[in-house]
């Protein structure tokens, strides 16, 4: 009898440290959830510091289940924005490509109509956001937003990262005819001292005629 109670306590005392251990981790990423406030995109490798995949995966199967995450997609999750007239809204697809930047370790260079509403130049909300990537092409479909990775050449990631590469990818978009005074000005005034170093480094990566365009965005605005 002696025994058994001395193996029950040893168990008991196995399983303690082990369920503290579990609910310091949900802890740490509830914490980490709510720190980054809602609207944040995030992926089971946003919080691989704090513990095992296992730990990691069953903290956050217990944050959904209580409502407190949304699961958009297979790894990837998003703390929602809750509106008091349109509910829960969708996530922005810049959040959501700053987490597919964590998960899947890639570049990626907004391009096309979202690069150009994202500066601006249109006000034309696509549902079908283009990324280029040096990763894998592949498709997200998150509620009626589809997010399309189209895998490209090293030249169009060049200046990924940086306004200059989105200022590229938007006037390819528009087209040379369609670019005017609106638009350069629209330009210039997102445009501070480190985005003009930027821009003038990536002029090498631009199609000759948008250099041409952007070239004169680069010069210092004279003090009078």
């Amino acid at each position: 009898m002696n025994l058994v109670l001395t193996e029950k306590q040893t168990i008991i005392s196995v399983k303690r440290p082990m369920a503290k251990h579990s609910q310091s981790i949900d802890l740490s990423v509830r914490s980490r959830v709510f720190g980054n406030g809602r609207g944040w995109v995030f992926t089971p490798k946003h919080f691989q510091d704090l513990g095992s995949d296992s730990a990691i995966d069953s903290a956050l199967r217990r944050l959904k289940a209580t409502g407190t995450i949304r699961q958009l997609a297979r790894g990837l999750y998003d703390y929602p924005v809750q509106d008091s007239v349109l509910g829960i809204v969708a996530p922005s697809a810049d959040a959501i490509a700053r987490a597919l930047i964590v998960r899947d370790a890639i570049r990626l260079q907004p391009s096309g109509a979202y690069a150009a509403n994202m500066l601006g130049l249109s006000e034309q909300v696509p549902s079908r956001v283009v990324f280029l990537t040096d990763g894998p092409a592949r498709k997200v479909k998150i509620g009626k937003r589809e997010i399309i990775l189209q895998r490209t050449t090293p030249r169009n990631m060049a200046a990924a990262g940086r306004k200059s590469g989105t200022f590229i990818q938007a006037l390819r978009y528009l087209g040379q005819d369609q670019v005017d005074d609106r638009v350069i000005a629209i330009l210039r005034r997102q445009i501070d001292d480190k985005d003009r170093a930027d821009v003038r480094k990536d002029l090498i990566h631009a199609p000759a005629w948008i250099a041409d365009l952007l070239r004169p965005l680069t010069e210092p605005i004279p003090v009078r």
